[in-house]
C-alpha cells in the first residue's frame, strides 16, 4: 500500500509526497487507520520505526477534517514528549506534514522564556506539543486550557517513566475530558508501562512491532576492548581517519561528555554536547549545527539523545557502556535509520565488561568482537596530537573525578 491510497487529505498526500514519503513502514501501516477511526492505540516499536508520522498523519487528518465543517476553538490535540529536542523534532514533524492545511501546531517546553510562549498559545493553537513540567506550569497559570483536547498522545512513554513523570502524566489526565482518544507510544514495554498504558486506553489497539533483532539490519554492530583510560586517543583516531562522516558518541555523564568534547578540542576536532545540563539556547545550536551539517562530532548523554532524529549519523560510538541494557539499542538506533546503512562501535574497558554481558543476555546474542592488536594498541596511544603526551600520561583526570563503578543489579 502506498500514502496516495489512504483516505486522507490531498494536501497531506502532497506534504509527504515533496518529504519522499511513498510507503508506510510496519507500525505506520498498523496503526494509521485505527487512529483514523479514533480508536485508542498501544503502540510498541523499536526506535527508527517512524513512529511519529504514525500518529501525527492521522491526528493532522482528523483535525483538518473537523475544520471544514467547523470552526472549533481551543487545543484539539496534546502530544506529551520527555524532552525538549524531541518535543520540537514532533513539533516540526506536524508542520511538515500538515504543511497545506489549516492545523496549527506549537511546542512548549522548560529552559526558555515563558512570555513568547504565552504569546503564541492565545493566538491559537491546535496540536500542543509540550513537554511535561512547562505544560503544568503554563496549565496552573491559567494560559492552557485543556477542556477541548480530544487527543492524548504519549510519545516515548518508557523514557518519560524512566525519567519519573509518571505521577506528572497521571496528573494530567484530571483535566483532560474522559470522552477522548488515546494513542501510546513506546520503545519498550514492561509491567510499569503496561500499568500506565492500560489505566490511559480504552479497549485500545496493540501493536507491537517485535523483530527477533532489536538491533535494525541496516546497523552493523561490535564492541572492542580498550582501557578506561585509553579511550579518547581511540575516540581520536576513528574520527581522523573518518573526517567526513557524522558521528554520535555516547558517555555515562553530563561531566564526561564535556570533558571528552575538551579532550577532542585539544587535538583540533571540533566536538559538540548535548545533556541536560545546558541552556535551552545551547542545545537549539548543537542541533541546529549538526543537522546542517557545521557539525560532525556530537557527544551525548542517553536522556538528551533519545528519541530524536539525526539525520544522516554515519557512527555511534558507545564511548561508554550504557549501564540499562535497552539503552544499547536506542543508542546504536541513531544511525542506520530509514533505508541508510549505519555503525556502532562499543569501547567497553574491564570495568565494564559485566555492563556488556547484561546487554547480550537482554539481546539474546553475542555483539561481534573487534580485535584490536597489541601493535595497534600501542600505535594508538603515540600518535596523539595532543601536546606532551606519552602513552603512559593519559586521560587521568575523567577517571579520577568520577571514579567509575558499574551499578550492580539487584538479585530478583
Amino acid at each position: 500500500m502506498r500514502f496516495e491510497d489512504y483516505r486522507i487529505s490531498p494536501f497531506i498526500k502532497q506534504s509527504l509526497a515533496e518529504l519522499g514519503f511513498k510507503r508506510p513502514t510496519d507500525i505506520q501501516y498498523k496503526a494509521i487507520p485505527s487512529i483514523l477511526k479514533r480508536e485508542d492505540v498501544l503502540a510498541i516499536a523499536q526506535t527508527g520505526t517512524g513512529k511519529t508520522a504514525a500518529f501525527a498523519i492521522p491526528v493532522i487528518n482528523l483535525i483538518n477534517e473537523q475544520k471544514k465543517s467547523v470552526k472549533p476553538e481551543g487545543i484539539r490535540a496534546v502530544v506529551m514528549a520527555p524532552t525538549h529536542e524531541l518535543a520540537i523534532q514532533i513539533s516540526e514533524a506536524f508542520q511538515q506534514f500538515g504543511k497545506y492545511t489549516k492545523v496549527k501546531t506549537f511546542a512548549i517546553f522548560g529552559g526558555t522564556e515563558q512570555d513568547p510562549q504565552i504569546a503564541r498559545l492565545i493566538k491559537g493553537v491546535d496540536v500542543l506539543v509540550a513537554t511535561p513540567g512547562r505544560l503544568f506550569d503554563l496549565r496552573s497559570q491559567g494560559f492552557i486550557d485543556l477542556s477541548t483536547v480530544e487527543v492524548l498522545i504519549l510519545d516515548e512513554a518508557d523514557h518519560m517513566l524512566d525519567l519519573g513523570f509518571i505521577k506528572d502524566i497521571e496528573d494530567l489526565i484530571r483535566y483532560l475530558p474522559k470522552n477522548r482518544q488515546t494513542l501510546f507510544f513506546s520503545a519498550t514495554i514492561n509491567e510499569k508501562i503496561k500499568k500506565l498504558a492500560y489505566s490511559l486506553v480504552k479497549n485500545a489497539i496493540r501493536i507491537q512491532i517485535s523483530p527477533d533483532d532489536p538491533v535494525s539490519k541496516n546497523i552493523t554492530h561490535a564492541v572492542t576492548f580498550i582501557g578506561m583510560d585509553d579511550k579518547r586517543f581511540f575516540l581520536e583516531r576513528i574520527i581522523k581517519e573518518n573526517p567526513d562522516s557524522k558521528m554520535v558518541v555516547f558517555v555515562r555523564t553530563k561531566v564526561r561528555a564535556d570533558r571528552v568534547v575538551s579532550a577532542m578540542e585539544r587535538v583540533g576536532i571540533k566536538a559538540m554536547a548535548i545533556h541536560s545540563g545546558k541552556e535551552h539556547k545551547e542545545r537549539k545550536l548543537v542541533m541546529d549545527s549538526l543537522k546542517s551539517g557545521e557539525l560532525k562530532i556530537l557527544v551525548a548523554t542517553d536522556v538528551s539523545a533519545r528519541g530524536i532524529d539525526i539525520p544522516n549519523v554515519d557512527f555511534v560510538i558507545n564511548y561508554d557502556i550504557p549501564e540499562e541494557p535497552e539503552n544499547y539499542v536506542h543508542r546504536i538506533g541513531r544511525t542506520g535509520r530509514g533505508m541508510q546503512k549505519g555503525q556502532a562501535l562499543s569501547f567497553c574497558s574491564t570495568e565494564e565488561q559485566v555492563l556488556l554481558s547484561e546487554i547480550e543476555k537482554y539481546m539474546g546474542k553475542s555483539i561481534e568482537r573487534l580485535e584490536i592488536s597489541k601493535e595497534a594498541y600501542d600505535e594508538t596511544l603515540i600518535f596523539t596530537d595532543e601536546e606532551n603526551h606519552t602513552w603512559k600520561d593519559v586521560f587521568k583526570e575523567i577517571e579520577m573525578a568520577e571514579n567509575y563503578k558499574p551499578k550492580k543489579k539487584k538479585k530478583k
